[in-house]
């Protein structure tokens, strides 16, 4: 199992959001998601990296993604975004059983849910409206075949993430994992940060989350 030590800096102060997206890369903890769970299926990789860190208030996330055949069509939150092209983080506080997703495509079309499993959960309508995305999208071309490096950054409040106001992230223990995904994207693909051991594809899978050690 991968653990991930998430830093604690001061990211709110700063005004400008490419400011804070550019100290986040220069300062934050980087996981890989790398891992190909169903290769011989899904033999599709796409260099993804997801860069972390926190201010006690808000955990900050900054995906990003190099070379891929962009699919965006979905633009409202609560839509499959995971048909698109898409990220994800999903996360469970420790002595939990249940657990949150986060999911976003390339647009920040933003899908969230209070989770017992796949099929039982609650949307969180209201959260998601205090979730901030940014998404940046540079193109280009290999012959006629367009190609995008795209970049997603999240700030997520930690009561959307089940922590009372009161309560500060620094000091918390998370499990959780981050994947990269596109289940309608012109080559179908999904990987993640820790693997998972399961016979096909199944990304609501607590089992086999990873361990973020908060600053």
């Amino acid at each position: 199992m991968r653990k991930l030590h998430i830093p604690l800096i001061e990211l709110s102060a700063v005004e400008a959001v490419t400011s804070r997206v550019d100290r986040l890369l220069r300062s934050g903890a980087v996981a890989q998601i790398d891992r190909l769970n169903w290769p011989e299926a899904y033999p599709k990789s796409l260099p993804t990296t997801v860069t972390a860190a926190h201010d006690g208030a808000r955990l900050y996330l900054c995906f990003r993604v190099e070379g891929e055949q962009l699919r965006v069509l979905h633009t409202r939150d609560f839509d499959p975004v995971w048909q698109d092209s898409c990220v994800e983080f999903f996360m469970q506080r420790e002595g939990e059983d249940t657990y949150r997703n986060f999911e976003c495509n390339a647009l920040g079309a933003l899908l969230a849910a209070h989770r017992e499993s796949r099929e039982s959960f609650q949307r969180l309508t209201e959260e998601v409206k205090t979730v901030f995305r940014y998404s940046s999208i540079q193109h280009c071309y290999e012959g006629d075949l367009q190609l995008s490096d795209w970049q997603l950054y999240l700030e997520i409040p930690k009561e959307v993430m089940g922590f009372a106001s009161e309560e500060s992230l620094s000091g918390q223990m998370i499990r959780a994992n981050f994947y990269k995904c596109g289940d309608e994207t012109a080559e179908p693909h999904y990987q993640s940060w820790n693997p998972i051991e399961l016979p096909k594809p199944d990304f609501h899978a607590p089992q086999f989350f990873g361990s973020l050690e908060l600053e």
